[in-house]
């Protein structure tokens, strides 16, 4: 419960920063878009003369005379200012024809003369874009979401906050969930951070100076006799032995704790296991484990000590065959825990003091409210990621002081209890930024530094800055040292989360984890095995209903079990369990991690002749030849005639988009036209008939998933989209919903040839890697650069942001796609770099939360 100081002070802040934003929400509502020189007689005259032209030669067949496909009809509009103000349609017509998606492919296509006329009216007339003073778009006021509050608390505090046991899920808006526009914040999660804060300081804030010195030994780092991790999760039903090896400096009394839990799937498994801990190879613990849905263990044990070195191991021998194996079932080291010397001359300072504090506490009254208010000022100043105001200080120190004075406090408890309504600030639950003054009214202001290392740091972190942007801040040279930065965030280890923030969502591969494929139907329908499987059911299905069974029933039904246990075994060589999905996500991060660190072409991404494998993930893919051995992920490299390379063949792409029961042509079609080529299609209109409805028109057989699409494709309503998404998915149809190749569907052999709606042939999923890569290269360019300018920016782009990307797909076109014009081009944007000048025309309202999967189309419903 706050303290009702502290719950004021918290309310004060929140208070301050609504008014900071209905302030800035006044300088966006009070200005309205204008259309300056756009409706003069001179733009009216060029559009006549060289615009107009182009559209009745390339456009009007479909668009003009009477006709308007799509609803859309260039020479209706009632005037030129009302042709100017249709922003989404000319910027649907710049990608659409910049991606040779119209005119359609049997009809003439501009030249490229043409096309720069037309792009250049567009961009200049429409959008009004000024390339030398570019609109860097609004700045929204945007909260912290889950995983950045998590990261930011664990570096700021030295805590782990579980957040997805503590917080509701983000809103997702444009594929990401760190988008400022749905990151709203409801009544019910402000008093959910206030509860955070109370918690985060109670287990991060050390009370005392001094305390018995521990060390944690993970369950990864233990090591296996050849000296290799082998991480923290172990089969029942393998054998196993790992050690940790270590030293102690000082003789003494120690305490040691074991923690581990069991990690069992929700349906049961008969393994059992020996488990045995030894201390310096002597046995301390061992006890026979059996299955258990997650539950947690602890043991303790007390040791007399020499200085030296000391080791502890861990065995587990299995007691149940392999053969019964009905489900994953893993002993999980959590950790290993060494407290000691207890003898008190050995304590030693608390973990996390040097976070927060810098000495002992002072004896006198007024150096002991010195220090504190030195601790707050450090503390505010990281917290709100720039210097605290003396007003808020003051009061900080008010609470400070008020705790410790009170009788059985400590001077500690006074920080700690300080330090709670800055954790329930929103300047610290928000990204407030400040902007540079500006020398006239036109211009577009600059961020401060401040701003600009928090943009970096939760760009390529997903945390706050750290000392050296701090400092680099401070002394306003950080945009100095930009280029420097960047390399030194990049090559730390906190990039990870960039990788798999951005990776997870915009290619979705944070889903595999989690998502639901069942191997068993999945395998039978490619052995044509469906229609007896739904047979048998039912035949099973009408036996247990009976009471009473005769003979030859009771022989029929344990045939039928046994015929299915059989089968159920067989799934268990294919088992998608939580080993190989992390490995299958890793492979999609690594593949991009490895183009990011080494500066290679994004092209790689598309069509790569490597891949990155452990020895589980290669006998999944049937790559046994490369013999691979271990669990550890690395690069290999691939044969020229293999189909794999390339994230599209990436099994963790293949699976996020497949149903839990087959593949998905269309799923895989929309996903590639989305966060490839950036052509997403429109919503499907409603009531689209399912796709297994086209199955029934098949007799005597059941249909593959091509020939179901060619009968759903003859439907009028449903042609146009699955003409641009069906080729795509059809392509990749050798991938079953597990990501393995396969030749035959239905006992059918599988035809993966296709044409592209832009007109290129294909023989299978090699071909249209090579078509992206090249024939399409700028498409996956200007595609790539959008998702990462939205992921870094936190906002969905608009008819303004066309010039900042074209500048950014020339960066890439002149570097041969090198990662790091891309990186660069985002960061140097003027989008990343400013903020909207206040007189600037303002944005259309702003997207609801929008879903995080594309939108789900033909098979199931649009």
């Amino acid at each position: 419960m706050l303290k009702p100081s502290v719950a004021k002070m918290s309310r004060s802040f929140w208070i301050v920063s609504r008014s900071r934003t209905l302030l800035w929400l006044g300088i966006v509502i009070s200005t309205t878009p204008t259309l300056h020189a756009a409706t003069t007689a001179a733009t009216e005259a060029a559009y006549k003369t060289k615009v107009q032209p182009l559209l009745v030669k390339y456009c009007y067949d479909c668009h003009g005379e009477g006709i308007d496909k799509g609803k859309v009809a260039f020479d209706e509009f009632k005037s030129h200012q009302e042709l100017l103000s249709k922003r989404d349609l000319w910027l649907a017509v710049l990608k659409n024809v910049r991606a040779g998606i119209m005119p359609p492919e049997k009809k003439d296509r501009p030249t490229t003369e043409e096309l720069r006329v037309l792009e250049n009216w567009i961009k200049g007339d429409v959008f009004q874009i000024d390339p030398e003073n570019p609109d860097p778009g609004r700045v929204t006021l945007r909260r912290l979401n889950r995983e950045e509050y998590r990261n930011t608390v664990r570096d700021l505090m030295g805590f782990d906050y579980k957040v997805q046991d503590e917080l509701p899920p983000d809103d997702t808006g444009y594929g990401f969930d760190n988008i400022g526009d749905v990151l709203t914040t409801s009544p019910m999660l402000l008093e959910k951070y206030m509860q955070a804060a109370e918690t985060i300081v109670a287990g991060a804030v050390p009370r005392v100076g001094r305390v018995i010195a521990e060390r944690t030994f993970n369950g990864n780092s233990f090591r296996n006799a050849d000296e290799k991790k082998k991480g923290d999760r172990h089969s029942f039903y393998d054998e196993t032995k790992l050690n940790q090896t270590f030293k102690v400096q000082i003789g003494g009394s120690y305490k040691i704790a074991l923690e581990y839990d069991i990690l069992g799937q929700f349906d049961f498994d008969p393994g059992r296991v020996r488990a045995v801990f030894r201390i310096d190879d002597r046995e301390v613990w061992t006890d026979e484990l059996r299955w258990q849905n997650g539950k947690k263990f602890r043991h303790v044990f007390d040791e007399n000590w020499r200085p030296g070195e000391h080791r502890f191991t861990l065995e587990l021998h299995p007691l149940t065959p392999v053969a019964q194996k009905k489900n994953s079932l893993d002993f999980r080291l959590l950790k290993v825990t060494l407290e000691g010397p207890t003898e008190k001359e050995h304590w030693v300072r608390p973990k996390n003091f040097d976070l927060f504090f810098t000495k002992d506490v002072p004896e006198g009254k007024s150096a002991r409210r010195q220090y504190a208010r030195e601790v707050l000022d450090r503390f505010a100043t990281r917290a709100f990621r720039r210097p605290v105001d003396k007003k808020s200080l003051d009061r900080l120190m008010e609470i400070a002081e008020g705790t410790w004075s009170e009788k059985g406090k400590r001077f500690e408890d006074g920080i700690a209890q300080a330090m709670i309504p800055v954790l329930a600030s929103p300047r610290f639950l928000f990204r407030v930024e400040e902007f540079e003054p500006v020398a006239t009214s036109k211009q577009h202001p600059l961020v401060d530094e401040y701003a600009l290392a928090s943009r970096l740091s939760y760009f390529l972190w997903s945390t706050m800055p750290d000392t050296q942007l701090f400092r680099l801040a401070e002394k306003r040279e950080l945009r100095k040292n930009l280029d420097a930065q960047v390399k030194r965030m990049l090559a730390d280890s906190r990039s990870e989360a960039f990788i798999e923030n951005f990776i997870g969502q915009w290619l979705q591969v944070r889903d595999v984890e989690g998502i639901d494929i069942n191997t068993f139907v999945v395998l039978g329908r490619e052995r044509g095995e469906e229609r007896e499987f739904r047979r048998t059911r039912a035949r099973l299905e009408e036996l247990r209903a009976k009471t009473t069974l005769t003979p030859e029933e009771e022989k029929e039904r344990e045939q039928i079990i046994e015929a299915r246990r059989k089968r159920f075994a067989n799934r268990q060589m294919v088992e998608l369990d939580g080993e190989l999905r992390r490995a299958l996500r890793r492979e999609t991060e690594m593949a991009f991690s490895y183009v990011m660190r080494e500066n290679r072409s994004v092209l790689e991404l598309l069509d790569a002749d490597y891949t990155f494998l452990n020895e589980r993930l290669a006998r999944h893919y049937s790559l046994t030849n490369l013999n691979i051995k271990g669990g550890e992920m690395r690069k290999v490299s691939l044969s020229k005639d293999t189909p794999r390379g390339g994230i599209l063949t990436h099994g963790s792409v293949l699976i996020v988009t497949s149903n839990p029961t087959r593949t998905s042509p269309v799923k895989r079609g929309v996903f590639i036209l989305d966060n490839i080529l950036g052509t997403p299609p429109p919503p499907a209109p409603a009531d689209v008939p399912l796709l297994e409805d086209s199955e029934k028109e098949v007799a005597g057989r059941s249909p593959t998933l091509r020939e179901t699409l060619a009968i759903h494709r003859e439907k009028p309503l449903c042609s146009s989209c699955h003409n641009r998404m069906d080729p795509l998915g059809l392509a990749l149809e050798n991938f079953n919903a597990l990501g393995m190749w396969r030749d035959n569907e239905r006992g059918q052999p599988i035809d993966a040839t296709g044409k592209l709606i832009t007109g290129e042939t294909f023989k299978d999923i090699r071909d249209v890697k090579r078509i992206l890569a090249t024939n399409h290269r700028h498409d996956f360019y200007h595609c790539l650069a959008e998702k990462l300018l939205t992921y870094a920016l936190g906002r969905g782009l608009q008819y303004y942001d066309t010039e900042t990307l074209d500048q950014i797909v020339h960066r890439l076109e002149a570097s041969d796609g090198k990662f790091s014009s891309l990186l660069t081009g985002i960061i140097e944007s003027a989008p990343f770099q400013k903020r909207r000048n206040p007189s600037a025309p303002a944005d259309a309202p702003a997207p609801a939360a929008a879903p995080k999967q594309p939108e789900q189309r033909a098979e199931a419903k649009p």
